[in-house]
């Protein structure tokens, strides 16, 4: 690590970060609507955003300061079990292929702003809806403030800040800073922002993992050369070389699966997808997001090569970081920075954006004060996107920085649950409301319990130290959301049967089959709001 502060490349992240502040602010003039005040256009964009600008968008959202970071940094800490997000993000395509371009379409015809509106519109139920719409900000919570880790880990690489005898505030002010511009202009701009500043995000990530990919190996002696050494580090620890152990296959393919049914139950996944302008974008944008996967095999690899290059941090989130420090010229390590911090400013974006959305329609305005205005609800959710990005800044600046993967990971877990009312809901009403918040909570609360009481082998943590654990009746270790999932689903069946045997009253529909096969252009699929006196039991 180099002595003092790299000021050539902390002018060049600098530099970028000022454009892509000036961006921000600009994009409330992009594409203005006559109406501002409506989560429609401070929260979805307007819902006008065409193929290459989701596909930005989505992209931005996705894949993250969590995946420059995190992910190589599995790979450096635990070998190939790290690329587990690679066939993850395999399998999710063919999956939303299925399902979002259904809640794209009912979302248009009805004016869903969120999941949860979906849930109590299919349902009948604000109940299952809250549900919903508490454990999507509970999810997101860690997931944003894993975004401000890797803005820190950039910063800390560069020196900025000073050491760990500085004084807390002065230490965490570049970080402060960052936040504060962060919040002025989503508070401003709202998803116009995220959606704006993804085209300078994006490209500056395949600039660099392009040269990446190609540099680094050059300097360290080809791919032959970065594979035998990262083998020696991997058979000398005990763990069995580059492939995992037969122990660990279990835990690798149910968190892959796991983790791909849910990445699209998160609020910010959504939010990104209900501000296309139409049913078609979305389903190019199943076919052309695959790019992204390609990009994060080679992303991924930059952890074999940290472990090449002979990297040594005591934080693992600081390894590619440091790579890039040590294997770049200074101005286009400050590229590399640039890159990892704009990728946490996107989706903390629109994160904050959609944790806002689901508080305003489906707890302030379902609960507190149902005849809120269009204008009353954006003031509301502009406001709570503030709290919800001090509450990741606080969540960051007093955890520990070597477990922020695992509370997102924890995250994972709880947004899974989400699954069978949405996707269920999409294509039967066969599911009981009650038989949906009954598997709901017996999956959270085994989730909760099984995670809190896994200890983390390598940073002494006593609880919440993974997401992996005994599979109960298999006695495998696997994926814990997974599990939780799988119990959830068989009990929602379970009630469901039992419920509809009894009679047990249901919620009213208000979607009709037609809704979840409109496009923009049909005929009567403008927005229809529900009327206030379609009520049903709860």
């Amino acid at each position: 690590m180099k002595d003092g502060v790299n000021g050539v490349a902390l002018g060049v992240c600098v530099f970028f970060f000022l454009l892509v502040t000036v961006m921000g602010f600009l994009a409330a003039r992009w594409r203005r609507a006559e109406n501002e005040h409506s989560l429609d256009e401070w929260g979805l964009g307007g819902r006008s955003f065409g193929t290459w600008v989701t596909w930005f968008l989505l992209g931005g959202d996705l894949y993250t300061a969590y995946t420059f970071v995190a992910v190589p940094a599995a790979v450096y800490a635990t070998g190939a079990a790290g690329f587990f997000a690679v066939p993850y993000t395999i399998l999710v395509y063919p999956l939303i292929f299925t399902f979002l371009p259904r809640l794209w379409s009912v979302s248009h015809r009805h004016g869903y702003v969120t999941t949860s509106d979906f849930v109590r519109g299919r349902f009948g139920s604000k109940s299952l809806s809250l549900a919903v719409a508490l454990t999507g900000i509970l999810a997101t919570m860690p997931y944003i403030a894993l975004q401000l880790v890797g803005i820190q880990a950039v910063l800390d690489v560069m020196g900025v800040g000073g050491g760990d005898s500085t004084h807390w505030f002065v230490k965490d002010l570049p970080l402060l800073i960052a936040f504060g511009v962060l919040a002025a202009y989503t508070y401003s701009s709202g998803l116009r922002a995220p959606a704006l500043i993804a085209f300078v995000k994006d490209t500056l990530i395949y600039i660099v993992i392009a040269v990446a990919i190609i540099y680094i190996p050059i300097k360290l002696g080809g791919f032959g050369e970065v594979f035998a050494k990262a083998d020696q580090k991997f058979s000398e620890s005990g763990t069995g070389g580059l492939v995992p152990a037969a122990a660990g296959q279990w835990t690798y393919a149910t968190l892959a699966l796991g983790s791909a049914l849910a990445l699209f139950m998160y609020p910010h996944s959504i939010t990104a997808t209900l501000s296309s302008r139409s049913r078609e974008v979305i389903r190019r944008n199943t076919t052309i997001l695959p790019l992204y996967s390609l990009m994060l095999g080679l992303l991924a690899l930059l952890g074999f090569m940290a472990i090449a290059a002979g990297v040594q941090v005591k934080n693992g989130q600081l390894a590619i970081p440091q790579l890039f420090e040590n294997m770049f010229p200074d101005w286009f390590a400050g590229v590399a920075f640039a890159a990892i911090a704009i990728g946490a400013l996107v989706p903390a974006a629109i994160m904050s954006i959609a944790a806002a959305n689901l508080f305003t329609r489906n707890i302030y305005k379902d609960f507190l004060r149902p005849h809120a205005t269009p204008k009353e609800e954006t003031r509301v959710s502009k406001i709570v996107s503030l709290l919800v990005k001090v509450g990741a800044l606080v969540f960051v600046l007093t955890m520990d920085k070597t477990v922020a993967i695992n509370f997102q990971l924890l995250g994972g877990i709880w947004i899974l649950q989400t699954f069978p009312a949405l996707v269920g809901g999409l294509f039967t009403r066969w599911f009981h409301r009650w038989a949906l918040l009954a598997g709901w909570a017996v999956g959270m609360v085994y989730g909760t319990v099984a995670a809190y009481g896994v200890a983390s082998p390598t940073s002494g943590q006593k609880h919440f130290g993974g997401s992996a654990k005994e599979i109960p009746g298999i006695g495998e270790i696997g994926y814990i959301g997974l599990t939780a999932f799988v119990l959830n689903a068989a009990v929602a069946v379970v009630l469901t049967l039992v419920l509809r045997a009894v009679k047990a009253p249901e919620g009213v529909d208000e979607t009709r089959p037609e809704d979840y096969t409109a496009d923009a252009g049909d005929p009567d699929v403008e927005v229809e709001l529900p009327p206030a006196t379609a009520a049903a039991p709860r």
